[in-house]
């Protein structure tokens, strides 16, 4: 059962928060446009990344969509009605461009973030998908990389993540076709970390928020920061950072005395993230 929003949670406009324990649920809240980013969702996603950071007694961020999907892309709908000059395309094109800041954001961010994949998710909507570190979805989850329907090429790291989930071949299938992907076939090319029945998205995401968060999070944090810094190393230079990750969470982590205790004793560990 979700606990009441408390008063520290930052009050957004267009993302709903709900604490469950150490897990956050944000769920994207702009259902009459399938949740598009438009620059206040935008702003949002930048304040709640910030709120994520800072906050010691949340450990795992799941984030989701209102509605029939979990996000359709950029808002240009009301762009796209305007005049076809060159100020209306360079205001389409801001709105792409700083697309990537959500990105980066959200790769920086230190706790694991899991995307509940709860209906659509195309275009800068399945990018920040895919900048999450894990993707749940059920019987309603569809991808789409959208970009070149629009004549655009894709945003939001797109090109980063997508090739690094599915391999290039399929990433370049995905992206110079823009066709749709099912649910069965998103959970077989590894879009989908984890399929569930219908309608299940966001609870299986909770739960599997729940397992990540009762872990020692100073490990957890310290093994995300590792995974993401080595996929363009090589061995040596990762070998040195998982030598630097162990060192800290080791030698300086109350949680790896608790895990040891409780190791010990036998019981449940219960750990503070210190």
């Amino acid at each position: 059962m979700p606990i009441e929003p408390e008063r520290s949670l930052p009050s957004l406009d267009t993302i709903v928060l709900e604490r469950h324990e150490h897990a956050l649920l944000a769920t994207l809240n702009r259902p009459s446009v399938l949740n598009a980013i438009d620059a206040r969702l935008r702003a949002d996603l930048h304040r709640l990344v910030e709120h994520v950071a800072s906050a010691d007694d949340i450990r795992v961020l799941v984030l989701t969509g209102e509605g029939r999907g979990f996000c359709s892309g950029g808002d240009v709908a009301g762009l796209a009605a305007g005049p076809e000059d060159l100020s209306h395309q360079n205001v389409l094109l801001d709105e792409y461009l700083s697309a990537g800041d959500r990105a980066l954001a959200l790769d920086h961010l230190h706790k694991p973030v899991i995307a509940a994949v709860n209906g659509i998710a195309a275009g800068s909507g399945m990018s920040l998908a895919l900048s999450c570190d894990l993707r749940v979805g059920d019987s309603r989850t569809r991808f789409r990389t959208a970009f070149v329907e629009r004549a655009l090429s894709p945003d939001a790291g797109m090109t980063y993540t997508l090739p690094r989930i599915v391999g290039y071949a399929r990433a370049a299938d995905l992206i110079f076709t823009s066709r749709d992907v099912a649910a069965d076939e998103a959970h077989r090319l590894g879009l989908l970390d984890r399929l569930v029945a219908d309608d299940g998205a966001v609870a299986a995401a909770l739960e599997l928020a729940h397992t990540i968060a009762a872990k020692p999070p100073v490990a957890v944090r310290a093994s995300k920061q590792v995974l993401k810094r080595s996929a363009d190393l090589a061995l040596e230079d990762v070998l040195r950072l998982e030598t630097a990750a162990l060192t800290r969470s080791a030698r300086a982590s109350a949680d790896r005395l608790e895990a040891v205790a409780s190791f010990k004793e036998r019981r449940t560990a219960t750990y503070l993230g210190r």
